[in-house]
This record gives C-alpha cells, sequence and structure tokens, in this order.
C-alpha cells in the first residue's frame, strides 16, 4: 500500500513535468518521425507518450529485466503496432552483467549502489518501510552496443534518442558512438544524488556531446529528486 501512494503521488507531478519536456522535443522534432530508440523503456511508460504526442513509424525499445519485459510484451501485444521490443540493456561493450533489479522497478541499474547513502536509505524506507527485506536483488542480463545493432538492422537515422538507465546513461551513449552523427535529438536523465556509484560525472557527458557535435537545448529538475532531465540537440540537423 506505501509503495502504491508513493507511485500515486510522483505520478501527480511527474505528468506535468513530462508534458513540458514533450512540449519541448515536439518544438525540435516535429510531429512525424520514423525512428526513435528507447533504452530503459520500463513498462512503456515513455512508449504511451511518445506515440500520443508524435506519429512513429516505428520504437525501437530496450528493456533488459525479465519482469518489466513480460508487461512490455502485454503492452505492446494489446495497444503499439509501431513498437518493437528487446530484452537487452545498452552499453559500451557487448557483454552479460549484473542488473540491481529494484522493488520499486524504475529504480533498477546496472551501477554500483551506496548502500551507505542517505538517499538510499530514505528510498528502502518509503517503499519498504520498516522491514527487512531488500530494495534490490540480482538479474543477469545481456547488453549490447547501439552501435552494432543499427549496423545489423541497416539504420541510417534516430530522430529520438532516449536514455533512462538510472546511472548508466553514459556508457550506452559511448555505445553509439560511431552512429552518433546520424541522431537528430538525445534526451537522458543524471542523477546527482549519492546512491548510485556512477562512473563519470556530467561534466564529461556534456564534453563528450560537445565534442560530437550536440549542444544543451533544455534541462530540467524532475520533481522531488536529485535528477535532472536534457536534451541535446544535433548541430549537423541545424545547419
Amino acid at each position: 500500500m506505501q509503495i502504491f501512494f508513493a507511485k500515486k503521488f510522483l505520478a501527480f507531478f511527474d505528468y506535468f513535468h513530462q508534458k513540458k519536456i514533450f512540449k519541448h522535443l515536439k518544438k525540435y522534432l516535429g510531429e512525424s518521425l520514423d525512428t526513435v530508440i528507447d533504452v530503459g523503456a520500463h513498462r512503456a511508460e515513455t512508449i504511451n507518450k511518445l506515440n500520443n504526442f508524435f506519429k512513429i513509424k516505428k520504437i525501437l525499445a530496450f528493456e533488459p529485466s525479465k519482469e518489466n519485459f513480460k508487461h512490455l510484451e502485454k503492452i505492446k501485444n494489446k495497444e503499439f503496432k509501431n513498437v518493437d521490443i528487446f530484452n537487452l540493456g545498452c552499453g559500451n561493450e557487448n557483454k552479460k552483467t549484473i542488473l540491481k533489479f529494484a522493488f520499486e522497478s524504475s529504480s533498477s541499474t546496472i551501477s554500483e549502489i551506496n548502500l551507505n547513502s542517505k538517499y538510499f536509505k530514505l528510498k528502502k524506507k518509503a517503499f519498504l518501510g520498516a522491514t527487512n527485506k531488500k530494495l534490490f536483488t540480482n538479474e543477469e542480463i545481456e547488453i549490447i552496443k547501439l552501435d552494432d545493432f543499427l549496423d545489423s538492422n541497416g539504420i541510417k537515422k534516430v530522430e529520438l534518442l532516449k536514455i533512462d538507465t538510472e546511472g548508466y546513461e553514459f556508457e550506452v551513449i559511448k555505445g553509439i558512438t560511431n552512429k552518433l552523427q546520424n541522431v537528430k535529438i538525445i534526451y537522458f536523465e543524471h542523477h546527482f544524488d549519492d546512491m548510485i556509484k556512477k562512473k563519470y560525472t556530467f561534466r564529461d557527458i556534456n564534453s563528450f556531446l560537445k565534442k560530437n557535435n550536440f549542444k544543451q537545448i533544455f534541462k530540467t529538475k524532475m520533481p522531488f529528486r536529485k535528477v535532472f532531465e536534457y536534451i541535446y540537440a544535433n548541430e549537423k540537423f541545424s545547419k
């Protein structure tokens, strides 16, 4: 019951927050899109919004968690005809690794967890109360490089690359380095709390994207979290 009300509380504020973001995306992308990639599709929350805001030929959705993927399959078969789903994670190399699957599934991450973090303890209390249950359990997953995926599927252009991987965003971006020039917009989040042990900083992402001809065009803070969301545009497409 506690987790239900926590989710409902956040969802109320997130609705207006995300509506603002998608208006900005439409401003730069227009209404009709050929190819969108959703890395960290979870349970189709972003897919649903994308299909409400845009006319999209194909959404390629990646979700490494087996449990979340089962939900994706049900939703896709019932509601979405323009979505291909893959039970895979994305990173800077092809490998198998461990996903820390969260009791509150949208917080699942490949990155290391700081168990001494105040934010971790607060989150555990919010979702699990005083129980001794674990907030995270381990699950083996497979990761691929988007460079290889785009090559093998003959995809020449991606209008929107959305990344929500709870502290693994930079690894995803580095895995598409050779094809970044074919991506028009990158939309991702970055955690500034100390719960996730990232091997990079926001400055690293910003510097990398600038070197690859991307410019930050939008930034906003998520409600009640130490998390910011960013939109970067490939300047090649604005010329």
